[in-house]
């Protein structure tokens, strides 16, 4: 059961400063699945490009990772996030939600070493690859009140 009973896909963002991961949502927010990785350096055009995918996935929602430090505070790659999430949150018209990304890189090289992933194909993965955990760990918490 979703929210109002209405179908929602969710798209979530692992910004990187080269590679940025991508995952979106089943329709009913049950299960993320990555879509891949965007490799670019200009934020404008990563925003672009974002915002396409969003709307080309019909996303209803969007969630940015927030890479806080190991002690919560935020430093520059959190502020980074923020801005980036209040620029698409601007060009979308998509409700932004930020998702506390601490673990999920920990978690993915750690998924990626149990399944034998190595080299080029394990660097080009593994942004993608937490882009699908911050999505499920937060479409999981959404639920966790439904249960």
């Amino acid at each position: 059961m979703t929210k109002g009973g209405g179908k929602m896909k969710v798209l979530a963002v692992d910004l990187g400063v080269a590679r940025t991961g991508i995952a979106i949502s089943d329709a009913s927010g049950l299960l993320a699945s990555p879509i891949g990785t965007v490799t670019m350096h200009d934020r404008d055009r990563l925003l672009q490009q974002v915002a396409a995918l969003a709307a080309e996935h019909g996303a209803a929602e969007i969630v940015v990772g927030l890479p806080r430090n190991m002690d919560g505070s935020e430093g520059e790659s959190a502020r980074h996030a923020l801005e980036f999430a209040e620029k698409l949150r601007a060009v979308t018209g998509l409700p932004v939600i930020m998702r506390d990304e601490r673990l999920t890189t920990v978690s993915a090289i750690g998924f990626l070493n149990e399944t034998n992933v190595r080299g080029k194909k394990r660097k080009s993965i593994v942004d993608t690859v937490s882009a699908t955990i911050i999505l499920q760990d937060y479409l999981d918490s959404r639920r966790g009140g439904l249960k």
